[in-house]
């Protein structure tokens, strides 16, 4: 459900958030988070910075997400609905018969009290985790697996939920939310429903400052850098590109150069590629 803010400054004035009311209070489950969570500012291992334009923000904690849902056959209650400062999708906390305690991501339609299983037994009914040979044709689902047994991989942003196109014996095709046509080993797990937070799309963010909490720094065009900076920068007045292809700042192609490694990665498993028209 989304919420206008009062218009009491000129950045809330276009403000849209996502009601929380319904959402857990108080603090999450101490077993389930991560200690020692450290915020990196874009720099992969080596320390140099592999992804612009972040840094600050709010300090979080780190909930510890049960992507396999290994505990098969084994019933669990929903507790509470919680926010999950690390991804756009609410999270559930689960409490299991045998007293164990997990967190999964909230399916749309999942209230507290409701019952949830994972295993070849389970209903097919949102929140419950199946193999995916065991879904009928046609019903949303998230937290695929792409290996059987190494967790969820796919299809796990707020409101986001694939379709079952066909099945054959070892492999099911899958449509995902990008519309590309995937094939999904029949053994991998995966989860009824779609992901809740439906409205999660549609807010708005009114000011920079929120982009600022959200640990996003400023992003500059590079047609108002110098030149020195930038490729695009220097000249008189405004000016666009002026060169033969848009570049990054440091002379690569920006636009419609592959980047992915062929040696990684294998087109087999894709029957239409999300980019086809």
């Amino acid at each position: 459900m989304l919420t206008p803010q009062k218009p009491s400054s000129s950045g809330r004035r276009h403000q849209v958030t996502v009601s929380r009311k319904h959402l857990h209070t108080g603090r999450p489950e101490k077993s389930l988070l991560v200690s020692g969570h450290k915020k990196r500012q874009g720099r992969g291992a080596s320390g140099h910075i592999t992804v612009r334009h972040r840094g600050g923000g709010v300090k979080k904690l780190q909930r510890i997400i049960s992507w396999k849902r290994t505990k098969h056959d084994i019933p669990a209650k929903v507790v509470r609905i919680e926010y999950d400062p690390m991804r756009s999708a609410n999270i559930a906390l689960l409490s299991y018969a045998d007293g164990e305690k997990s967190y999964i991501l909230a399916a749309e339609g999942m209230k507290v009290g409701d019952r949830i299983m994972s295993g070849q037994k389970a209903e097919i009914k949102p929140g419950n985790a199946v193999p995916i040979i065991a879904v009928p044709i046609g019903t949303p689902i998230h937290n695929l697996e792409v290996t059987p047994g190494k967790g969820a991989q796919l299809v796990r942003g707020a409101g986001t939920g694939a379709l079952i196109q066909s099945k054959e014996d070892s492999q099911v095709t899958v449509q995902l939310p990008s519309k590309e046509l995937r094939l999904i080993n029949s053994a991998c797990f995966v989860t009824i429903g779609q992901v809740g937070n439906i409205d999660w799309k549609n807010r708005k963010i009114g000011k920079a400052g929120r982009k600022r909490l959200m640990g996003i720094r400023p992003t500059v065009r590079g047609t108002a850098q110098h030149p020195a900076s930038h490729p695009h920068g220097g000249g008189e007045g405004r000016s666009g590109v002026g060169l033969k292809y848009p570049k990054t700042p440091w002379g690569k192609h920006a636009l419609g150069k592959k980047t992915r490694n062929k040696k990684k990665w294998s087109k087999n498993q894709i029957i239409r590629d999300r980019r086809d028209k």
